[in-house]
């Protein structure tokens, strides 16, 4: 069982990744310790408007062992299947060529001596080259087939100038290499000059910044059809819920009704005290008719799945995996023995009153084997913690200090620790991991992995 990982991403948010074998079953738990003092509780951020707008997921096939020379070159001529076969071919040739060429550049960056670096550099760029070269000799010539070579070939091209500049530019320098620092030069001119001569992008979008990048975010997304699976949400307990209201409803109207017909019985004929005992009870059930309809679904939704996520294959429609989804808040006595023990390795200033917001995702893959070349299938869960800071106090306060009889100031900002415990469990496998993350108003400071003493 592979570990999963947790990578921070933005300002705000960070990602957990598990990998996945055909047949497999993992599930993910995810357990939130949230400060008191953030003001988060089922009131101010439910778990249904944090899901809908902070959570994400995504699935794509995934191997950490492609590289440049695996790349496969199974293309079909443009005379030979049929067009959705060309273009799921062209995508996965493409798809696993920038994986390889990320997975490539960076152990080269992890060379410090030149003598190691340039050279691997330099084979680097040849073996791109010549994937290169595989791609273009392969030219549709239906119309039909030209706009898709033509976004995946403008893409690659920038994706790789873009790879190499980055290289040379983190790279160690060195006096001593300077024909090899030419020769990726050129190689980045050479696909700058391909792009220009094939008229791929206009001058007014090569001119602004913002307009190439996100055009080419856009043909990175159209190179992923079939190899990232399509998703699809459904709402586990929606027509429980409509039961659920259904009934209270009618249990209150008939208390309601009861109500009022002994009233009415009360009085002879209506009167003004009638009206307003009426109206007093009609208040009463609109006040509470919410409030209790709330807390009896809580009560019943306690501890069930919410959401499913469906992952089906873009080209052929088949399921690849299914995601089920948990997110709720729990008390103390919720929380299972082992992740319990772990939070209270916790340092005793840091055994604060907290929220617990409980995440799970239970993963099943249904597909019995891969594209060729991949072995796995990635999930990426998603996080943003933009609603996590909302109620925070913004930053102000000095730290004073003196030296030689000088004092002298310091603006501080004030941070939070979110402590996260997550358990990863895979048939009698069991892995646990707690992470310490530090935050501000404006965004992640730190994630920490703690040791788990066992």
């Amino acid at each position: 069982m592979k570990k999963v990982t947790l990578v921070q991403e933005e300002n705000l948010s960070f990602k957990v990744s598990q990998n996945l074998l055909p047949e497999d079953a993992q599930r993910l738990d995810i357990y939130f310790s949230l400060p008191v003092e953030m003001g988060l509780n089922s009131t101010t951020l439910t778990e249904e408007s944090y899901f809908h707008s902070s959570i994400k997921s995504h699935s794509a096939y995934y191997s950490d062992k492609l590289h440049l020379p695996l790349v496969r070159s199974r293309f079909i001529s443009q005379t030979k299947g049929e067009q959705t076969d060309y273009r799921l071919n062209l995508n996965l040739y493409s798809y696993q060529l920038r994986v390889a060429l990320d997975t490539d550049i960076k152990q080269t960056l992890k060379l410090k001596a030149p003598e190691e670096f340039y050279p691997a550099a330099i084979e680097l760029a040849e073996q791109t080259e010549n994937l290169l070269k595989k791609l273009r000799r392969y030219t549709p010539t239906d119309p039909k087939l030209v706009s898709y070579f033509e976004n995946a070939d403008n893409y690659l091209s920038w994706h790789v100038e873009q790879s190499f500049l980055k290289l040379i530019s983190k790279g160690v320098k060195s006096s001593d290499f300077g024909a090899e620092r030419d020769y990726l030069f050129d190689f980045c001119k050479r696909e700058s000059s391909y792009r220009k001569e094939n008229d791929y992008n206009s001058q007014t979008t090569l001119e602004d910044p913002n307009r190439i990048t996100n055009k080419m975010r856009l043909l990175h997304r159209l190179i992923e059809y079939g190899v990232v699976f399509q998703k699809e949400t459904r709402f586990l307990n929606q027509h429980l819920q409509r039961m659920v209201r259904g009934g209270v409803t009618a249990v209150i109207m008939a208390f309601v009704m009861y109500v009022v017909l002994n009233a009415r019985s009360s009085f002879a004929e209506v009167t003004l005290v009638l009206i307003l005992l009426l109206g007093v009870i009609y208040g009463l059930r609109e006040t509470f008719k919410d409030d209790v309809t709330r807390y009896i679904w809580r009560l019943i939704q306690k501890g069930r799945p919410k959401w499913q996520h469906i992952f089906t294959h873009s080209v052929n429609k088949k399921r690849i995996a299914i995601q089920t989804l948990w997110l709720e808040y729990i008390r103390s006595k919720d929380l299972p023995k082992a992740v319990d023990e772990v939070f209270q390795q916790r340092r005793q200033q840091n055994k604060q009153p907290a929220k617990l917001l409980h995440f799970r995702s239970d993963s099943k893959v249904i597909a019995k084997e891969f594209l060729p070349g991949y072995d796995e299938i990635r999930h990426q869960i998603h996080f943003n913690l933009a609603p996590f800071v909302r109620f925070l106090k913004k930053g102000e306060g000095r730290l004073y200090s003196v030296d030689n009889k000088k004092i002298t100031q310091q603006s501080v900002e004030r941070r939070y620790q979110v402590n996260m415990v997550v358990t990863q469990q895979q048939n009698s496998k069991e892995y646990i991991q707690r992470f310490k993350i530090t935050l501000n108003r404006s965004g992640i400071i730190n994630i920490e992995t703690m040791e788990t003493l066992d």
